[in-house]
């Protein structure tokens, strides 16, 4: 009795698994919604509004490395996409290592909380990057000499470069990523 109750069990498992089975993998579809960098957009502010109310340990312990985030629109119509990919990846990267330096210097628990959501965010930024087909970036062993770079020494100005980042160069990467133009015919 146990064992048919066993199987027929087993069977209605295996039913409903085939019925609910998802079909073969789908390659990731181009994110091209510019709500989704508005929405970091956003929340990076917040994490610079806090960071500006922050009376004590909220502070970088050393200087670090960020990108550039003026933009030259001559120099960056100039560059291919690929180009254009590589120079948004490293500033995403630069970040990533900045914020992650910061986020171990602070005791400020409410901005502690901000900055880790921002790194979470810049890792889903490089993810939209991802599903746009942008060659997958490789890391420089070193930020020395890294071109397309300046130090900033606290934490309100990588802040601020961060904000300024996603404004900039990355909205213009994402506005004109191949993936995302329509066909019109």
């Amino acid at each position: 009795m146990l064992r048919k109750t066993c199987r027929g069990l087993f069977v209605l498992l295996l039913l409903v698994l085939e019925w609910t089975r998802p079909g073969l993998p789908s390659p990731l579809r181009p994110i091209c919604d510019l709500r989704v960098l508005n929405h970091f957009i956003q929340e990076a502010r917040d994490a610079e509004v806090t960071m500006k109310l922050c009376r004590e340990g909220c502070g970088l312990t050393e200087a670090v490395s960020v990108p550039q985030t003026t933009v030259n629109f001559d120099d960056w119509e100039k560059k291919n996409a690929t180009e254009q990919a590589q120079e948004v990846q490293t500033g995403l990267w630069l970040l990533q290592q900045a914020l992650s330096l910061l986020r171990t210097s602070m005791t400020n628990s409410e901005l502690n909380s901000h900055i880790e959501n921002t790194i979470r965010n810049l890792h889903s930024i490089t993810a939209v990057l991802r599903s746009l087909n942008f060659q997958e970036y490789t890391p420089p062993a070193s930020t020395v000499g890294l071109e397309g770079t300046w130090r900033v020494s606290s934490a309100a100005e990588l802040l601020q470069v961060h904000l300024n980042f996603l404004r900039g160069k990355v909205r213009l990467l994402l506005l004109d990523a191949q993936a995302c133009q329509q066909d019109v015919s």
